[in-house]
């Protein structure tokens, strides 16, 4: 995976488009409870390239490990609300066999603008249970999802540093489900 960007910079790319996003009325692009497609509207502009650090803030402990197809594992590290309005949810996608895995194309979800822009974690969603909420991952203007983009391969053993950002729920509501196509799903809890 190319890096061209610091980390510095990166938080710079990811901040100013969200709080543009946000500024659009994006924040509450969660649907309903059993809402097979998220709502569709602009949002906010950034690069895929632009992703947060999943090894800052990183704890001991993870927050959730979910079991997926041929090997992989999400081990989940962080969920943090950001005063912009997200929540990010930072980890790392980990190929536990012995052999390398095509990462499965269902876990960029279904929707057309999302597929046309390479494989990513798209279909994640964040669910709350409570609120009877779900939220999907977040956009830019262009349609392409603020998560881990264009990886197609993970090496036996090796660890993808990933994320993906959603519309933040109330501030009441700590505790969500994270989904993600074809993993188990996992209970977390967002700080901040």
């Amino acid at each position: 995976m190319k890096m061209a960007l610091t980390t510095h910079s990166r938080r710079r790319l990811v901040a100013v488009p969200v709080a543009l996003g946000l500024a659009l009325g994006l924040a509450a692009c969660g649907g309903g409870g059993d809402d097979d497609k998220p709502e569709t509207s602009a949002s906010s502009s950034a690069s895929s390239e632009s992703k947060p650090d999943p090894q800052e803030g990183k704890s001991e402990e993870p927050l959730a490990e979910m079991k997926g197809p041929s090997s992989l594992m999400l081990k989940v590290t962080t969920a943090e609300r950001d005063s912009g309005g997200f929540v990010t949810v930072s980890g790392e996608l980990k190929n536990d066999g012995s052999k390398t895995v095509t990462v499965p194309a269902q876990l960029s979800g279904n929707e057309t603008e999302i597929i046309r822009n390479g494989r990513s974690l798209g279909g994640a969603t964040l669910v709350d249970a409570k609120g009877k909420k779900r939220y999907y991952v977040l956009r830019d203007t262009d349609g392409r999802p603020l998560t881990t983009t264009n990886f197609s391969a993970v090496k036996a053993g090796e660890s993808v540093p990933v994320f993906m950002q959603f519309p933040s729920p109330p501030a009441s509501v700590t505790e969500v489900t994270l989904q993600l196509p074809m993993f188990s799903t996992a209970a977390i809890e967002i700080s901040g």
